[in-house]
């Protein structure tokens, strides 16, 4: 079973960056798609970004587009979400999610389709002044 341990969430102001990260203790996550997801109060859950098995497919929801940013860490058991110009409406518990058995080109930050088999616990970000 493939564990995976969002941190970095905090509080932060209007402007300002965080750099979540999503990691594993016993698997490594470069043979996996990651999607990073979020989720307001009172608000359904969105998509934000995700990066395909290869890493040649990245995508991100247009709301954080150019402002986002998707990587692999150097060890194989990390994923960063690095989060510049942030905004209050990007305040929401964020949760990365691994999918195994996508094709390597592709990777879904569309919750009705996504079919993520592994999912973290979340980390909180909230941006205020």
């Amino acid at each position: 079973q493939l564990q995976l341990v969002e941190s970095g969430g905090g509080l932060v102001q209007p402007g300002g960056s965080l750099r979540l990260s999503c990691a594993t203790s016993r698997f490594t996550l470069d043979d996996h798609a990651i999607g990073w997801f979020r989720q307001a109060p009172g608000k359904e859950r969105e998509g934000v970004s995700c990066l395909s098995r290869s890493g040649i497919t990245e995508i991100y929801a247009p709301s954080v587009k150019g402002r986002f940013t998707i990587s692999r860490g150097n060890a194989k058991n990390t994923v960063f979400l690095q989060m510049n110009s942030l905004k209050p409406e990007d305040t929401g518990m964020y949760y990365c999610a691994a999918d195994w058995k996508s094709h390597p080109t592709i990777c879904e930050i569309d919750d009705s389709k996504a079919q993520y088999d592994y999912w973290g616990r979340g980390t909180q970000v909230t941006v205020s002044s």
